[in-house]
């Protein structure tokens, strides 16, 4: 090569620090290019996209903040901006609400509807003062998506109903759906429909006019209680233990068929959320049929009764009961000690109400 090593160690630290400077100088460069690529990406316009919720969605325009950008600081000059939730913290309207209600009135796909529904529940929770201030046309908007040919808007519907009954210049109007509530029930067998219709249901006061098509549907609410779906069947249990407080209804619901296996419902190995309800259930029926309204008629019952299973002569309820006294969960076991109670003090017609006598005894004296 006609160099030394000396010389040859010489030519490639040279040629080091050149390749260093040049591939200092394509770093920044390519930093340069993607900054000023940055600086001229702008977000998308803001649209009514139903997947933009609680979000504020700036005049016609302007830019939306993108999904990852954090909320900014309030203005010193235009008061505060960002998240919609935090206009009106400080009594700033986003119009969300009103926006997404709009785009509900627009021709849209099941999806669309779906998604906007979501959204609108979320609002009327997340800015309440905003959802007070829509109109009684707006839950009538919402109860009509009832009538959808599809499962999934039906859902949202309720959800979204259910959200405006907690504000209560809207419960009555929310209240006039009720039949309709309760005919999908009992029309549609699909465990989330149950569960959304259910929790609407109970969130409201039901009106005596409404008992005629719940007298109807009694059936549907036993069936769902016997289902395999733990939230759909505390939502049942609920609602039933509320209309066996009604004195019209009680004989309905104790008339009502169940199963042979009814009493499966009270083993010990049932979800506790479950078994207390059941138990409260069983309280109030047993109340009930104890009333001296209650006893001054005699009444009838068919054989696969729920009355037979809880009350009858071949019933096996109080060996439920005693068993459920030693559950771990202790509000279960103190239900559990109510309805035994409420079966040993079972009045006899003309007694007063506060003398308990001792009638037919569920349980041995041993036990």
């Amino acid at each position: 090569m006609g160099m030394s090593v000396p010389q040859c160690l010489g030519q490639l630290h040279i040629r080091k620090g050149v390749v260093g400077l040049a591939t200092g100088a394509g770093f920044i460069y390519l930093l340069y290019k993607a900054i000023k690529a940055g600086i001229k990406c702008q977000p998308p316009l803001c649209t009514t996209s139903p997947i933009c919720i609680a979000r504020e969605c700036p005049g016609p325009g302007e830019r939306a903040l993108p999904q990852e950008a954090p909320a900014p600081e309030a203005s010193s000059v235009g008061g505060p901006k960002g998240l919609a939730i935090e206009r009106e913290r400080h009594g700033r309207d986003s119009g969300e609400v009103r926006r997404l209600l709009n785009s509900l009135e627009c021709k849209q796909d099941e999806y669309a509807k779906s998604m906007i529904l979501h959204s609108i529940t979320r609002c009327v929770y997340l800015l309440e003062a905003e959802a007070s201030a829509c109109a009684t046309d707006d839950i009538a908007l919402v109860g009509s998506m009832l009538d959808d040919k599809d499962n999934s808007v039906k859902i949202q519907a309720l959800n979204t109903l259910k959200a405006f009954s907690g504000i209560r210049k809207f419960r009555l109007k929310v209240q006039e759906h009720s039949i309709k509530v309760l005919e999908l029930i009992a029309s549609i067998w699909d465990s989330e429909l149950h569960i959304a219709g259910l929790r609407l249901l109970n969130n409201l006061p039901l009106p005596d006019y409404v008992h005629p098509q719940l007298r109807r549907v009694m059936p549907a609410l036993m069936e769902i209680l016997q289902s395999d779906y733990i939230l759909a069947q505390v939502q049942a249990i609920r609602l039933l233990s509320y209309l066996a407080q009604k004195n019209d209804l009680l004989y309905d619901i104790l008339n009502c068929q169940v199963h042979a296996n009814f009493l499966n419902l009270f083993q010990s190995t049932q979800p506790g959320s479950l078994l207390f309800e059941v138990l409260v259930f069983a309280e109030r029926l047993s109340e009930g049929r104890n009333s001296p309204h209650y006893r001054a008629v005699k009444w009838h019952y068919n054989e696969q009764s729920l009355h037979e299973a809880l009350f009858g002569d071949e019933s096996r309820l109080a060996d439920r009961l005693l068993a459920l006294v030693i559950h771990p969960e202790e509000e279960v076991q103190i239900q559990a000690c109510k309805v035994i109670v409420s079966l040993q003090c079972s009045q006899d017609v003309g007694v007063r109400p506060s003398v308990c006598q001792p009638s037919r005894s569920y349980f041995n004296s041993g036990e």
